[in-house]
């Protein structure tokens, strides 16, 4: 199985602007549930503790490396992808095997 995390800093300084950022993040990204058949599960997170962290995070688990990259390539993850490269600053990503 493969694990794929991304994290994301968001671009909006303002409080509220940030949260919607991540809202619209979140909704985007787990609308993909169902759409996507290679996601196996997925999850998205919000930092709580502030300061330099990142602020948005995505982990979502995948069969193999082939099934990330029909789901990199699916239309409705591309769709996700343009809202969120529109409210990101900087994007951080790796994909870890993990054992089941």
């Amino acid at each position: 199985m493969i694990r794929h995390i991304v994290s994301w800093q968001l671009a909006p300084a303002d409080p509220v602007q940030k949260a919607a950022a991540a809202a619209g993040i979140a909704v985007r990204l787990e609308g993909l549930v169902g759409v996507v058949d290679e996601i196996r599960s997925l999850q998205v997170g919000f930092d709580v503790a502030g300061g330099s962290n990142w602020d948005v995070v995505l982990i979502a688990d995948f069969d193999d490396l082939d099934a990330v990259n029909r789901y990199q390539v699916h239309p409705a993850h591309q769709a996700a992808g343009t809202f969120i490269r529109s409210v990101v600053s900087s994007r951080m990503a790796v994909d870890v095997d993990v054992a089941v």
